[in-house]
């Protein structure tokens, strides 16, 4: 069904937004998306050419270059420049729109130019309020001797922008929470959960019962909590275990556990894997752990659901906006609480009857989750609501 209204997006990279940039397109809503991705590399988001903008010039080497050859200040200057560069563009391209949304850090300028232009401008946040997201990395790093501090640059512009927007977006309740404790109004605050594609993502196999299998999905860092999944599986007792990360992997951090004595070294680090193997990964697992610090919206948490999987997650990480309200899929648990997670592993690992009971769970569960169809009606009422 079309809409009338026009919607302009603006997105360093391509994330979220071209789920929801199509969403818009297929009800005559999109106006125009830009991004800071070469053109090349977009082709295939199912867009018209005429509705997507780049300006890849600094963005594409960014992220092309070994960020080891540079230092900290170096990286960080690049980054900025990067941003700002970014939103320079598209404030000097803004066409006339009813919405502007545009991802954090990297559209103040542009939302301002919107708001002259008489368009209503969101803020489109994927995680926690940058300065409680500084604050949370900042001690977690310290726990294990690193350094760690987001561009104090950055944080100031973000919140700029949570000031200047007329909205900000976030997906998850722990996100509006982080919000909040910020003292951003709530009122200016919308919830909008992100879609999970689950027509790629189907149970494909069942795991061994005589095995323990867990898995963990997402890039290796301190971020993610790996420390924490790492010392609870150490204590798990079962004759056949085993624990698997799939994602980007960082030899980095890995030194830097073993330096603390806390590495696996049974552990099997695959990195990145398609997604046809992902799933074949997650349907033979017995639990898909996800025990992040700080994360905006695990996504991976319903793509395991979808493969019968069951699933631990943090607090931190939208755990509580997959689940149902009873938690019959998985588990929710503190951060930084190994113990914890070591407890419901070994319930899992203990009890194939609530495993068995979990994984059916889940794939009932999954049913009943959002996907970007929805995500887009969502996005639109709120944009609609906005509007008045």
């Amino acid at each position: 069904m079309a809409v009338n209204m026009k919607v302009t997006l603006s997105t360093l990279g391509k994330f979220h937004s071209f789920d929801l940039a199509r969403q818009l397109h297929s009800r005559g809503a999109l106006h125009a998306i830009y991004s800071a991705y070469p053109a090349f590399k977009l082709r295939g988001e199912g867009l018209p050419s005429r509705l997507v903008h780049t300006f890849p010039w600094l963005h594409a080497p960014f992220m092309a270059f070994p960020r080891n050859r540079l230092s900290a200040r170096a990286n960080q200057a690049w980054e900025y420049l990067d941003r700002i560069s970014f939103d320079r563009y598209v404030s000097l391209r803004m066409p006339e729109c009813d919405v502007f949304v545009g991802l954090s850090s990297s559209s103040l300028r542009s939302g301002r130019a919107a708001q002259r232009r008489g368009a209503v401008y969101v803020c489109d946040r994927g995680s926690s309020h940058i300065r409680y997201q500084d604050g949370l990395l900042r001690e977690e790093h310290a726990r294990w001797g690193l350094p760690f501090a987001i561009d104090p640059r950055v944080i100031a512009r973000e919140e700029a922008e949570y000031a200047t927007a007329d909205c900000i977006t976030v997906p998850s309740h722990f996100a509006v929470r982080s919000f909040i404790e910020a003292g951003i109004p709530q009122e200016k605050l919308r919830r909008l959960p992100y879609g999970v594609d689950l027509s790629r993502f189907d149970a494909v196999g069942r795991p061994d019962p005589n095995r323990f299998d867990v898995l963990f999905v997402g890039g290796m860092s301190l971020r993610k909590g790996i420390p924490y999944l790492i010392q609870a599986y150490r204590t798990l007792e079962h004759p056949a275990k085993s624990l698997t990360f799939v994602g980007s992997a960082s030899h980095g951090l890995i030194a830097q556990l073993r330096k603390h004595g806390i590495w696996e070294d049974s552990a099997r680090v695959m990195g990145s894997v398609p997604q046809g193997e992902l799933k074949q990964i997650m349907s033979k697992s017995h639990v898909m752990v996800l025990p992040s610090v700080e994360d905006g919206f695990g996504m991976v948490l319903a793509q395991a659901m979808a493969c019968g999987c069951p699933v631990i997650g943090s607090r931190n990480t939208g755990t509580e906006d997959i689940l149902s309200a009873d938690a019959s899929e998985g588990f929710v648990v503190p951060i930084r609480d190994s113990e914890a997670i070591a407890r419901r592993l070994q319930q899992l690992a203990d009890d194939a009857d609530m495993r068995d009971h979990m994984s059916r769970a889940a794939l009932d569960r999954v049913k009943h989750l959002g996907g970007w169809r929805d995500y887009g009606s969502q996005a639109l009422d709120a944009y609609t609501a906005l509007r008045g």
